[in-house]
């Protein structure tokens, strides 16, 4: 008897620069890519590259990581037994799941938000509950008391703050009046309350983080990336940050030697500069806002926006489809969202350098919203 085995849900990334230059007959240099909320700008870091890597190439990774957890540890302000460095953010968020989430085990998410929380948790089995968000008009908050009754049975509960695709940011007082409410309910209950994963990886384009909260909720694992202020996505560094007894379970999941020696060395280096993503962080929030104004002197819709990125509203899914094909005609890519989608009717733009948004406001000129 054949067993039927269910396909497990994945991530659909975007198609390449290459395949997007093909299809559109465009030379590759002439795509911008206002799809995936990297930098512009890459950092410099060209003397790390130059050093010879100790240990050497033909050698794994010190199993510790030391001087990335170092690191990483000042740049956070917590203990060094708090960080588990990994590869990527994503690879923080597939361990957590895999920590947390049993075949049935109930894990709620905020919607809309970053679609990796639903894929990891279902692969491990989970039930999703989603808990939707305001709606524009009210800056897509949480609702808070909704997600509380929603987790009353969950093992798991995700937030993404400041929040991806909308934008939206709830400071960490309010992130700590829902913590408040899982830790009551749970007591009402006498039951444990549920792990909590912050996904903070816009987090220094708002400079406030909710790593204190861990000390009054121990179950609170918040996640950071290289990929996003630091500018260095290709070197796929993130971290899980927790209480040495939360991050316990999640270091066992973890592969050994899943950051590349170049990758931990880049990330340290970077990590030991601040002012560089701090730099970033100046110049990509001045093009936010540029952006922002120049689009809705268009007669466009954008919602305010608290990260890399600006999320677009059009009058329809059909509007949304039709602008993103003409800017794509133009060379400039970017994010869609599928017809089914809460947000099928808006464009997630990346804020890029001066003259790649000077491009995306002159081809917006002529589209119609």
């Amino acid at each position: 008897m054949t067993e039927n085995v269910q396909p497990l849900p994945t991530y659909a990334w975007e198609p390449t620069t290459d395949a997007l230059a093909a299809r559109y007959g465009l030379p590759r240099e002439s795509i911008v890519r206002f799809d995936v909320n990297t930098s512009a700008f890459a950092p410099d870091l060209a003397d790390v590259l130059a050093k010879s890597f100790d240990p050497p190439l033909c050698e794994y990774p010190p199993s510790d990581y030391a001087e990335l957890v170092a690191a990483a540890a000042d740049a956070y302000q917590v203990a060094r037994d708090e960080v588990l460095p990994t590869a990527g953010a994503d690879e923080a968020l597939d361990l957590i799941a895999r920590a947390n989430l049993r075949e049935g085990s109930v894990a709620v998410v905020p919607t809309p938000t970053y679609s990796m929380y639903r894929i990891v948790s279902e692969q491990r089995g989970a039930k999703v509950v989603s808990v939707p968000r305001s709606g524009a008009r009210w800056g897509f908050e949480l609702d808070i008391r909704a997600i509380a009754r929603a987790a009353r049975n969950a093992s798991l509960v995700w937030l993404c703050e400041p929040n991806n695709p909308t934008g939206s940011y709830e400071p960490p007082e309010r992130v700590a009046d829902l913590l408040e409410l899982l830790t009551a309910d749970a007591a009402d209950d006498g039951r444990e309350p549920p792990t909590v994963a912050v996904d903070e990886a816009y987090v220094e384009f708002v400079g406030r983080s909710v790593l204190p909260l861990r000390s009054d909720y121990p179950k609170l694992v918040v996640v950071r990336t290289m990929s996003k202020a630091h500018a260095l996505a290709g070197a796929r560094v993130g971290f899980a940050v927790a209480r040495p007894e939360t991050l316990a379970p999640i270091v066992a999941y973890r592969a050994p030697a899943s950051v590349s020696t170049v990758s931990a060395a880049i990330a340290t280096a970077a990590l030991r500069r601040p002012e560089l993503a701090a730099a970033n962080v100046t110049r990509v929030s001045v093009q936010r806002t540029r952006l922002l104004t120049s689009l809705a002197d268009l007669k466009w819709h954008p919602h305010p926006s608290a990260a890399n990125f600006i999320l677009v509203q059009l009058s329809s899914p059909a509007a949304a489809n039709a602008a993103a094909e003409t800017f794509l005609r133009s060379g400039l890519v970017p994010r869609t969202f599928a017809s089914d989608h809460s947000l099928a009717d808006c464009l997630r733009l990346t804020v890029r350098s001066a003259a790649e948004n000077d491009r995306l406001i002159e081809a917006a000129r002529g589209i119609p919203k």
